[in-house]
């Protein structure tokens, strides 16, 4: 079983910055994709960002330009630096990790953009 741990979440004006976490308590990059989902109430769960094992990074077509997903290997740390936020990335987000035969996810860290 593998634990992953959010954390970096909060209140933030529009146009602001917040960088979240996602610890596990593993090395499981090599063989897993680290990705980060978040859900808005009334709204399905939805992909935002990952990385791949091999590196390869994708994004949702709205946050393009203004998040970044990165990793720390040494620290088995994924993040998720957001910029440019706006009432729309109003959510829970959620750190998932996809392998093989085995998928995870971290309890979620609130995001929410007001002013």
């Amino acid at each position: 079983q593998v634990l992953l741990a959010e954390s970096g979440g909060g209140l933030v004006q529009p146009g602001g910055s917040l960088r979240l976490s996602c610890v596990a308590s593993e090395n499981i990059f090599t063989y897993y994709t680290m990705s980060w989902y978040r859900q808005a109430p009334g709204n399905q769960r939805e992909l935002v960002a990952y990385i791949t094992n091999g590196g390869t990074i994708n994004y949702k077509e709205s946050v393009k330009g203004r998040f970044t997903i990165s990793r720390d290997n040494a620290r088995n740390t994924v993040y998720l630096q957001m910029n440019s936020l706006n009432a729309e990335d109003t959510a829970v987000y959620y750190c998932n990790a996809r392998g093989a035969e085995n998928t995870f996810w971290g309890q979620g860290t609130q995001v929410t953009v007001s002013s």
